[in-house]
């Protein structure tokens, strides 16, 4: 539909042209979603003008977003009926359908990566989204819809909050979750589901093992690095093991299973 950019209205990018804000354009009223992409002062400013101009999904990419600044627009968006994919999000994919943000990178790559099928993928991490895709592709195995639902210790989407949806989309028929230290995601979803059960079948691949074994050490994303010491990757595994069944692998990769 085209870009904004304030002091660059009027430039045209490829064919798409470029706006100083969403308000010029004719088309406003038709657009479905927003990509953000601005350095980290600005996103608070950007999300806000998405949301007063009614756009619906906004997919945050920028990373280490002041935490007070998601904090407002989360609650603008809870406010206003808007859904906040991120922040540091990739974007999301229904192969075949509909790609938003930088997942899965150039268009061939994705042709690759991705294919239409039953299984969906909610990760932490955007390069999993596409890896884990990648491995279920190669194996003939497609997938619904996949989300990077972004590296930042607060986030718009948990789990918890795209797990309802998964499981009133008919096109999917099983839910694989990349997950991290960091946060207390994972937690908050297990208690949910000891609490609620489940209509999928649930794949949980747990990363960072090692890194319980290196203290002092930081590694992964902006919420692993926020969250040290809260949630661990023994932790993390303890909370899943009421209700989920795990098959140990290697010392360090776990795969669990609902």
């Amino acid at each position: 539909v085209g870009g904004t950019s304030p002091g660059k209205g009027g430039r045209d990018i490829y064919g798409v042209p470029v706006y100083d804000c969403i308000r010029q354009m004719n088309n406003r009223d038709g657009i479905d979603a927003s990509i953000v992409v601005v350095p980290p002062a600005f996103v608070k400013d950007a999300v806000f003008e998405a949301i007063d101009n009614k756009i619906e999904l906004i997919n945050i990419v920028t990373e280490r977003v002041p935490r007070r600044d998601t904090v407002e627009i989360l609650c603008l968006a809870e406010e206003r009926g808007a859904r906040i994919i991120g922040p540091n999000s990739l974007g999301l994919i229904s192969p075949g359908k509909t790609k938003l943000g930088m997942i899965g990178g150039p268009a061939e790559d994705v042709r690759k990566a991705y294919q239409r099928g039953y299984v969906g993928i909610i990760s932490r991490s955007g390069g999993m989204t596409t890896e884990i895709a990648f491995s279920l592709t190669i194996k003939g195995i497609g997938q619904s819809t996949c989300i990077s639902i972004g590296g930042d210790p607060i986030v718009g989407s948990t789990f918890i909050d795209l797990l309802p949806l998964y499981q009133k989309d008919p096109c999917t028929k099983a839910l694989l979750l990349f997950c991290e230290p960091g946060g207390t995601m994972e937690e908050d979803l297990a208690e949910y589901v000891a609490k609620n059960g489940l209509q999928l079948p649930i794949i949980a691949f747990v990363a960072g093992r090692f890194a319980d074994k290196m203290p002092g050490v930081r590694f992964g994303h902006a919420a692993s690095i926020n969250w040290t010491g809260i949630n661990t990757f023994a932790t993390l595994f303890k909370s899943f093991t009421l209700p989920i069944i795990y098959l140990h692998f290697n010392e360090y990769t776990h795969i669990l299973i609902v």
